[in-house]
C-alpha cells in the first residue's frame, strides 16, 4: 500500500511539473519580440552611410501597436505614434502635441478617449505666461529655461518620476548640476 501511495503522489508531481514546464515553454515560445523601427541612415556623395543620432521612445496607450521605438534623431511624437502603427480607434489625438519633437528615453502616453490627460513627459506645453510648473512640464517646456539644457531637463523629469511633485522651487537644489545660482536665475521663470 505504501508504495503504491508513494507511486502515485510521485506520477501526480511529475505530471504537475511537467504542465508547469509545458506552460513556461509556451510563454517563451508565444513572446512578442519589442517593435523597434530603425533609424534611417543618409549617404552623401562619395561618402559611406551614416548612421544619425537615434531617440529610443516608449509609446503606450491607445496605439495599434505599444512598445519600446527607435527613432531618428529630431523626429516628433507624430512620428512615434505612427511607428507604433497609427493611433487606436479611441484615442484622444487632442490630448497631445504630435508636433513636439523627442526626447531620448521619454515614454508617450497616448490617452483614450474619457482618460485624464496624459502625464508629463507626453505633450504638456509650456503656460503662454512664460513660466513653467516643474510638475506638469515635459522636457521641451524645461529646456526653454535659462541654462536648462537637455540633460538637466531629463533629470529633472527623472527626479519628479522617483520623488512625487515638487512641493517648493527649492527642491530643484536636489537635482545635480542645479546650485543655489542657477536656483536664483530659475525662480522667477518656474513654479510648482
Amino acid at each position: 500500500m505504501r508504495i503504491g501511495v508513494g507511486a502515485a503522489l510521485t506520477l501526480l508531481v511529475g505530471g504537475f511539473a511537467l504542465v508547469v514546464a509545458t506552460g513556461m515553454l509556451r510563454g517563451v515560445v508565444g513572446a512578442e519580440p519589442v517593435p523597434v523601427v530603425s533609424p534611417t541612415t543618409t549617404a552623401s556623395p562619395g561618402a559611406a552611410d551614416v548612421r544619425e543620432a537615434a531617440v529610443y521612445v516608449h509609446v503606450a496607450g491607445a496605439v495599434r501597436s505599444p512598445g519600446l521605438y527607435v527613432l531618428s534623431a529630431g523626429s516628433r511624437v507624430v512620428d512615434a505614434v505612427g511607428a507604433a502603427g497609427g493611433l487606436a480607434d479611441d484615442a484622444d489625438a487632442a490630448a497631445l502635441n504630435l508636433a513636439r519633437p523627442l526626447s531620448d528615453g521619454e515614454q508617450i502616453r497616448v490617452p483614450r478617449v474619457g482618460e485624464s490627460a496624459p502625464a508629463a513627459g507626453t505633450g504638456v506645453q509650456a503656460p503662454t505666461d512664460g513660466v513653467v510648473d516643474l510638475n506638469t512640464a515635459d522636457a521641451a517646456a524645461l529646456d526653454t529655461l535659462p541654462r536648462v539644457g537637455p540633460a538637466i531637463a531629463q533629470r529633472i523629469i527623472e527626479w519628479r518620476e522617483a520623488n512625487g511633485a515638487f512641493t517648493s522651487v527649492d527642491d530643484l537644489l536636489a537635482i545635480p548640476g542645479i546650485g543655489e545660482k542657477m536656483l536664483e536665475s530659475l525662480r522667477d521663470r518656474v513654479r510648482v
